[in-house]
């Protein structure tokens, strides 16, 4: 069966190590502010459109069959992966949901600590 893996946590819980370890498919809303020879520029105001760029790429994963798919995302909010399970089951894919905790990375993108703290008071379990 084709298996799509949500990951969630808050910045520098593993979720990117993790997923990378799972699959060779691995998608995140922070891809889309990777820039070519800049890196990563990232802009709150596109982050709408950040997440729609990532599901776009897992519906084509999809289109083609990959798998596993890891999906690694904060989803600080257990909505917000509902459009990757409504793909999953289109699909034919069994959804593996897997929960990161603590801080044991470097946070790569210098999410600052106010932040992460405004997303853990969020954190919906």
């Amino acid at each position: 069966m084709k298996r799509l893996y949500l990951i969630r946590g808050l910045p520098g819980s593993g979720k990117s190590t993790l997923a990378a370890e799972l699959s060779p498919n691995v998608f995140e809303a922070d891809q889309f502010f990777y820039t070519k020879g800049t890196g990563y520029e990232y802009d709150k105001s596109l982050i709408g459109d950040a997440h729609a760029y990532c599901k776009k790429n897992v519906q084509h994963a999809m289109n083609y069959g990959m798998s596993p798919i890891a999906v690694a995302n904060t989803f600080v909010k257990r909505w917000e992966m509902k459009n990757y399970r409504e793909l999953a089951a289109l699909h034919g894919y069994r959804v593996t949901e897997i929960t990161m905790s603590g801080t044991i990375y470097k946070n790569i993108h210098d999410v600052p600590g106010e932040v992460i703290d405004r997303m853990r008071e969020n954190w919906e379990a």
